[in-house]
């Protein structure tokens, strides 16, 4: 079935008794041409990438709980391509590109909104990175606007700017920034991969790795064994985890990162604001909700929630950036497992187990990998070689020293 505006009215006036399923719900096969671990955003893109840019059909998606129930389901749904470093910068470069027709290639609303990011600075320090940094992104090819004082006031008149301990210099505008609706994308590459073929298995927790002769040849199942000789490890958080099933160690520590939304509001923040001097973000959501959060709990953990300091500091930094916030309502906060890299930047490459991939270590930047991410990830399992956007996310760069410190903050990961 094609969506469209007219289907919509049609059903509507028919009772929407036509409407089908969004995709199947198959059994899994005792063999596939390829597996992809974790039914999260990059796993689906990923199966969807390979069915459409590779021409592969028999492959499974394989999820231990409903898809899209991870990370893509619980984020502040930020899109940008606002990199400093060469390795990252053309990399979320090329997703931006994906976002962008992402809607009219899935035939799915993913609710892309195009809103403008800024990035504010406090200090001449910070003025002078970002415009660095927005040197570096005009020279990427991607837009960005260096505002000062009274730019910024222009458009956010509503931010603090006789807030004498973090004044406010300027902030660097990305117009192309914005945000999507996060488990709608999920929904639309889950469509997209089953129109193609793809098997999307839910409760269909992977309980080891089989390999034999330094070659991977399935996974075990709560749901039976299934053979492949290509199998990628996609399960952000988890990573750690499922990796030790085939014997590896990751450089990856797992934190929680919280976010936390409001009651619905009357449209006042336009933009995606995110302050230099807190780690604080904050935009507002379709049905009003003002969406927001601030950095990791510090402290390893796979627990889906957070603690109360790490609450209180969040609120502390929105409250001195936006004091009109303190009237509305907070309605509920979730916790994401973040992937942590002691570089905060991403993997994707192959393993010393032949035919075992691994696309893992997204850190903040998750949900805006989406597109790009699949599309490099179902390069480098159909070829074997990594895509050019993605060379440098390489799993032995840090044996190497070839890291990609975006933010210059060394070798810990929990201050990515």
């Amino acid at each position: 079935m094609r969506y469209s505006g007219f289907k919509v009215f049609t059903e509507g006036l028919f009772g929407n008794k036509g409407w089908t399923p969004a995709w199947r719900d198959p059994a899994p096969k005792a063999a596939y041409d390829a597996i992809i671990i974790g039914g999260g955003g990059h796993g689906l893109s990923t199966a969807y990438y390979l069915a459409k840019n590779h021409g592969l059909r028999n492959i499974a998606v394989l999820e231990k709980g409903y898809l899209g129930s991870g990370n893509i389901g619980r984020n502040t749904t930020i899109v940008r391509a606002n990199y400093f470093l060469p390795g990252n910068s053309e990399f979320y470069s090329h997703s931006m590109k994906l976002w962008e027709g992402l809607e009219g290639e899935l035939n799915y609303n993913v609710m892309h909104s195009q809103r403008g990011l800024i990035n504010l600075f406090h200090s001449d320090g910070q003025r002078d990175a970002f415009a660095r940094r927005g040197n570096m992104m005009i020279n990427q090819g991607d837009d960005a606007i260096l505002l000062d004082r009274e730019g910024v006031r222009d458009l956010l008149p509503y931010l603090d700017f006789e807030n004498t301990r973090f004044p406010i210099y300027g902030g660097l505008l990305h117009p192309r920034g914005g945000t999507a609706r996060h488990d709608a994308v999920a929904w639309g590459y889950a469509r997209g991969a089953d129109q193609l073929g793809v098997d999307l298995i839910q409760n269909c927790e992977v309980t080891g790795i089989d390999v034999e002769n330094g070659k991977v040849v399935g996974v075990q199942t709560t749901r039976g064994a299934i053979k492949s000789a290509k199998v990628g490890i996609v399960v952000a958080g988890r990573s750690s985890q499922v990796a030790a099933m085939a014997g590896m160690r990751l450089p990856i520590e797992s934190h929680i990162l919280q976010a936390f939304v409001t009651e619905g509001l009357k449209p006042v923040i336009d933009h995606v604001i995110s302050f230099g001097m807190g780690h604080f973000y904050i935009s507002q959501s379709d049905k009003g909700g003002l969406v927001f959060g601030g950095d990791l709990d510090f402290y390893a953990s796979y627990a889906s929630r957070g603690n109360l300091p790490m609450v209180e500091h969040v609120m502390e930094a929105g409250m001195t950036l936006v004091p009109m916030i303190g009237r509305a309502k907070v309605l509920r906060s979730w916790g994401g497992i973040m992937d942590m890299t002691p570089d905060g930047s991403p993997i994707i490459d192959k393993t010393a187990v032949d035919g075992l991939f691994i696309d893992c270590g997204w850190n903040y930047g998750g949900f805006k990998a989406v597109p790009a991410s699949g599309w490099c990830m179902a390069h480098l399992m159909a070829t074997g070689q990594s895509h050019d956007v993605a060379r440098r996310f390489r799993l032995d760069r840090f044996r190497a020293g070839q890291i990609l410190d975006e933010e210059g903050t060394g070798s810990q990961h929990n201050l990515h």
